[in-house]
């Protein structure tokens, strides 16, 4: 597959599709959720207050994080599909969603076992909310 220098993929038979993570409701979430996450950090550092201040914006930053990353990775594992049909697409986005699921259950576990200062509060917060605004890319209007 070559990639053209406007972000446009050219597949074997020479149709283009834009690149995963150059879509703009892509691009748009990634976006919000940093904001979400950096906001958060900064909101779970002034409630947290003296010593677990640190804890806290780690805490929510790697919560937004773990969102953040999934949808990197929804968003490649529904590039590297090329459906032909509607069912095609079904299953590319179930593939998808399913890889997004996986990895997000992952890192928390990850998160959850060395992390021990971890602030769960902070941590969980800031996912629910970076989660949510993935639902965003359903209503952009491109």
């Amino acid at each position: 597959m070559e990639i053209l220098r406007n972000g446009i993929a050219r597949g074997a038979k020479g149709a283009g599709m834009e690149a995963p993570l150059s879509t703009k409701p892509i691009r748009r979430v990634l976006k919000w959720q940093a904001i979400a996450t950096v906001a958060m950090a900064a909101i779970a550092g002034i409630w947290a207050g003296g010593g677990m201040v640190w804890a806290a914006v780690l805490s929510a930053a790697l919560g937004g994080m773990v969102n953040i990353v999934a949808v990197v990775v929804y968003a490649i594992v529904f590039g590297i599909a090329h459906p032909t049909s509607a069912g095609a697409t079904v299953a590319a986005l179930f593939r998808a969603e399913a890889s997004k699921i996986l990895v997000i259950v992952v890192q928390l576990w990850l998160v959850l076992t060395t992390y021990k200062d971890v602030v769960p509060v902070a941590l969980i917060a800031t996912f629910v909310i970076t989660a949510l605004l993935f639902r965003m890319a359903l209503i952009d209007r491109d």
